[in-house]
């Protein structure tokens, strides 16, 4: 039961990443005649390079590419990609027009499509899935360095192909339009997905650090470290008791521990990334693709 409820969330978050990056795209990036990045940007270079129709210089550049994610990142999540990628093309074709089209400012309008699309690949990279294409590349890439963040590979192949577009069509508004685009949209990708497991980390300097764990656990059902610890100037003994929770979590923490022992001594630590039991964890690829 828990297994089909992740796989009906995780396909929520598909189609739902996928309108969004519709829109974005549809409604606003083409709409205000914005460089196209990813492989739909290649593509172009190769159609202005050698005369291949669009279409098929999109299909050419995805066959080794796709047999590449099929090798490294496993056959679950090439499947969930090529969903993805139809439902993302049949969205950005038929479902994106019927919305309102932005005519206005092109500077609103990049700074729109780098919102919405960058939260639209953020809620599919959630889903452990891509929209085919570079994607295949970044998370890949992502598979085998896991410590780079996502957003800033998305953002050094976007800028490559921004800049080959650009140089091209001699377009250097447009070059600076998809800068902005593809810098906003790498930092919404790594907001999203790192802020799924970002949190508070608190240092608790203590006399009772065994009622102080007792606290956190009935407080927010949170575990919690129980260190020795000695006064620097009079050598007192102490407890160091760490803990780490959500940011809502630690306000509660934080007045458990003051009603508890006044005396406390308390820091608080902003975490980017908590991994552990209670956390969720994004993951990339399938077991079978290792």
């Amino acid at each position: 039961m828990k297994k089909r409820l992740n796989r009906l969330g995780g396909l929520l978050r598909e189609v739902l990443g996928c309108t969004l990056f519709a829109a974005g795209m549809c409604n606003f990036a083409i709409a205000a005649g914005l460089p196209l990045a990813g492989f739909s940007g290649v593509a172009f270079i190769v159609t202005s390079l050698t005369g291949i129709p669009v279409g098929w210089a999109i299909i050419l550049l995805n066959i080794p590419v796709a047999a590449l994610c099929f090798k490294v990142l496993g056959k679950g999540f090439f499947l969930r990609s090529v969903r993805c990628t139809v439902m993302s093309s049949l969205m950005l074709d038929y479902l994106a027009p019927l919305f309102p089209v932005y005519s206005g400012d092109r500077l609103l309008a990049a700074l729109a499509t780098g919102v919405l699309t960058g939260l639209g690949l953020a809620l599919i990279y959630t889903a452990n899935s891509s929209t085919g294409g570079m994607d295949f590349i970044t998370v890949s890439i992502k598979y085998r360095w896991p410590h780079l963040p996502l957003g800033r590979i998305n953002l050094f192949f976007d800028m490559a192909v921004i800049a080959s577009e650009s140089f091209l069509l001699r377009d250097i508004d447009g070059f600076l339009y998809g800068v902005l685009v593809s810098f906003i949209m790498s930092v919404v990708v790594d907001k999203t997905i790192f802020g799924l497991n970002s949190g508070k980390l608190a240092l608790i300097v203590t006399e009772h650090g065994r009622r102080i764990c007792e606290l956190i656990e009935d407080t927010c059902h949170r575990g919690s470290t129980l260190l020795p610890a000695f006064g620097g100037y009079r050598g007192d003994v102490k407890q160091l008791v760490v803990t780490a929770c959500s940011t809502k979590q630690m306000v509660e923490v934080l007045e458990a521990v003051k009603r508890e022992d006044p005396m406390a001594f308390t820091m608080v630590l902003d975490s980017s990334e908590i991994h552990g039991d209670g956390f969720r964890t994004v993951s990339f690829g399938d077991s079978e693709g290792k």
